[in-house]
């Protein structure tokens, strides 16, 4: 038997791992998650700091009963799930599902199939990283806690299997905010004042920055400047950008 066994997520990267390791580590799947939260009442724990209770998958009973008994013949456990707070996540459960020993468990990671990225993580081995772990775990104890308190509303006031999500109910209520803001949007007229200046004969425009609300107030400003003397500023020059037209064929 092998002193060394190897658990990655996928049953397809397996074979190709264990070409690269050979004959002296074994090198398994554990086919994603191997457990979630009880599928009995809510599965978590409100009244102590909202711990998550546990169960190994039903699907998933046989791989850790073929994964115990791998562990029991190895010298050395190496958790290869992927980087991501799922992959850590699922590391963190074999090592409490298989209850390993940290003494002869190492988390390793590689972002490609390749001998040298394989060897490379075997050199330089870390432990689990719990951040990682709890990112995980709260992300899915949002999902039971909105999912179990809001579904049966909606089963209630809208229809039968309906979902409400941690995602899905915060983005349909932004849709709906949306929705309202458009519906209730008044439109109101505004009057803006452009001015044709020549210049040694040269054309160029200006236009007033503030705009009047009411026709009348726009006109009694144009009054005003009847007689008026006008001179430039400042001058400003930008690189300018123009798109042609869109043509139909």
């Amino acid at each position: 038997m092998s002193k060394n066994l190897v658990i990655v997520e996928s049953p397809a990267k397996a074979k190709t791992i264990e070409g690269y390791l050979g004959k002296d580590f074994t090198v398994k799947s554990s086919y994603g998650h191997v457990r979630d939260l009880v599928k009995s009442g809510m599965g978590i724990n409100i009244k102590k700091n909202f711990e998550p209770v546990y169960e190994i998958s039903p699907d998933k009973a046989d791989v850790i009963k073929e994964l115990q008994k791998l562990v029991k013949k190895a010298d050395i456990v190496w958790l290869a799930t992927d980087e991501d707070r799922e992959g850590e996540a699922i590391s963190w459960h074999l090592f409490e599902a298989l209850e390993l020993d940290e003494k002869n468990t190492k988390r390793i990671v590689f972002h490609e199939i390749t001998k040298k990225a394989i060897t490379e993580a075997i050199l330089h081995p870390r432990s689990i990283d719990k951040h990682l772990v709890d990112a995980q775990q709260a992300r899915r104890v949002l999902d039971r806690l909105v999912g179990f308190e809001l579904s049966p509303v909606l089963w209630k006031k809208v229809r039968p299997s309906l979902s409400a999500g941690r995602v899905q109910s915060v983005t349909v209520r932004l849709v709906v905010e949306r929705e309202r803001e458009i519906d209730s949007f008044k439109i109101t007229s505004s009057y803006k004042v452009v001015a044709f200046f020549e210049d040694s004969g040269k054309t160029f425009k200006a236009e007033l920055p503030k705009k009047f609300k009411k026709k009348e107030e726009a006109e009694e400003f144009l009054k005003s400047c009847i007689g008026a003397d006008f001179n430039v500023k400042n001058l400003e020059v930008k690189p300018g950008k123009k798109s042609p037209s869109a043509t139909s064929k």
